[in-house]
């Protein structure tokens, strides 16, 4: 059982991702269940999707993947894997973007909301947790694409190429295909390749 929470800000395309990830799984005859809790997510709330695929062929009852269960939590903005980080199981993974998007409680404190101190207390507690991170400079890749918003699709393709999500990339390739728009095939593809060579 592969269980992977995806948590973001809403318009990241958190809820694609899982629906990409979910196809993937199913392409591969695995039985795979999917929910999502997207609350404030039109208002730039928080977005997390749980994705629970049959790896081993074994059946997947329920959809939620349970605090301290999660394989691999990716994450597409640092607060939100810190806010993540009581489903990840011991010895995880958090794959996540470095750009900071502002909360609505960060923008009215007087304290700044600051990328280096969320990643460093990230770091902090992963290595309590004997977990991995995996930063994507999410910013560099995705000016190189010309497109903010292939963001999922790099998050996805990081997770697969550094073993975290067992797929591979053209199983991940053929899901894109069939989940995206047409006319957003082609940059989600080239987002696939360019994680790859990170």
């Amino acid at each position: 059982m592969i269980n992977i929470l995806l948590a973001g800000v809403g318009g990241q395309g958190t809820v694609l991702a899982a629906k990409v990830l979910a196809q993937a799984a199913q392409n591969k005859g695995w039985q795979v269940r999917t929910a999502e809790t997207i609350g404030m997510a039109q208002r730039g709330g928080s977005v997390v999707s749980h994705v629970r695929m049959g790896s081993e062929g074994e059946a997947v009852h329920a959809p939620l993947v349970t605090p301290g269960t999660a394989d691999v939590i990716i994450a597409f903005e640092p607060g939100e894997a810190a806010r993540s980080l009581g489903y990840l199981k011991p010895g995880g993974t958090v794959v996540s973007a470095t750009s900071l998007v502002q909360p609505v409680t960060a923008a009215l404190s007087s304290a700044p909301y600051s990328a280096s101190e969320v990643v460093a207390n990230l770091r902090e507690a992963l290595d309590r947790a004997d977990a991995s991170l995996r930063l994507v400079n999410d910013g560099e890749v995705l000016a190189a694409l010309g497109n903010r918003r292939a963001l999922n699709t790099v998050l996805l393709a990081t997770a697969v190429a550094c073993g975290a999500v067992p797929l591979t990339l053209e199983e991940l390739k053929r899901a894109v295909t069939a989940c995206v728009k047409p006319q957003f095939v082609d940059v989600n593809i080239a987002a696939i390749d360019a994680a790859a060579q990170r």
